[in-house]
């Protein structure tokens, strides 16, 4: 059903890819005004909204565009207001990427349940998927299969021992979001760290908002599941489904896949 704040909530903390610390307000909103970034701090006040048709870049994250404005690393915090509910949101940010914080969502929901959602009008029945849709790229794929029940599955496959072959699936029917999902954190591999850098990514990844996996084992644990990284992957595949206003009742799949993928399904979705 249709929800907001109930009041405005404050983050603030430092960039993935610019290294740039920005500061994020949430900002209830009217009802069927649906999710925009707002930025800050450029001429005018931009506004880009949060659909999938606004997707340009989707290098290690995701990211909107419009003429006048743009914001990277949308994904985290999206499929935090996903999980909780929140339909309709102004988010204002003084930069042109979201802030990473701990590298997952849960800070984002904790800042969310601080000031409470409101539902700002009747509830509308989801329409569900009638047809399976599938992207592949020899074994990497995505996918949505007709299902009674909304529910994501994920796949990975790592030649790191510690991380190796992992399945996760999730359904908000029977586990909470906000423990199952939210919580799992952006993890990177050691040996791909100064390639990224010198890409000119990763600026402002650290031990403190990412796992680092290398060939002896985690960097930094403790691991906050098992199997954290590939819950991650199923909180990116949200954060970008959400992309799709009403997204339908189905099995949404995943393999090896990329936010280029999750955002070609999506793109999909809204052709329906």
């Amino acid at each position: 059903m249709p929800t907001t704040l109930k009041a405005a909530v404050t983050c603030k903390g430092v960039g993935l890819h610019s290294g740039e610390i920005t500061t994020v307000k949430l900002l209830p909103a009217a009802i069927h005004s649906g999710i925009r970034f707002v930025r800050a701090d450029l001429p005018d006040r931009p506004e880009i909204p949060a659909q999938v048709n606004f997707v340009q870049q989707t290098m290690l994250s995701t990211e909107l565009v419009t003429p006048n404005g743009s914001i990277r690393t949308v994904e985290h915090l999206l499929a935090g207001l996903w999980g909780v509910g929140v339909t309709d949101l102004i988010i204002e940010v003084n930069g042109g990427e979201m802030p990473l914080l701990d590298g997952s969502a849960m800070e984002w929901v904790n800042a969310i349940e601080s000031v409470g959602t409101q539902t700002i009008g009747p509830d509308r029945d989801r329409s569900s998927l009638q047809e399976p849709i599938w992207i592949r790229e020899g074994d990497v794929f995505v996918a949505a299969i007709p299902s009674t029940e909304l529910r994501f599955s994920y796949g990975i496959d790592f030649d790191l021992k510690a991380i190796g072959n992992q399945w996760h699936s999730w359904s908000a029917a029977i586990e909470p979001f906000a423990s199952a999902i939210a919580p799992a954190r952006t993890f990177g591999l050691a040996h791909q760290i100064e390639q990224l850098q010198a890409a000119g990514l990763i600026k402002g990844g650290s031990l403190d908002n990412a796992l680092v996996c290398g060939p002896d084992g985690w960097i930094n644990p403790p691991l906050r599941f098992a199997n954290e990284p590939v819950r991650h992957k199923i909180l990116d595949l949200i954060g970008d489904l959400s992309l799709v206003a009403d997204l339908p009742i189905a099995h949404y799949l995943a393999y090896k896949a990329s936010h280029r993928l999750h955002t070609q399904l999506a793109q999909q979705l809204v052709a329906l």
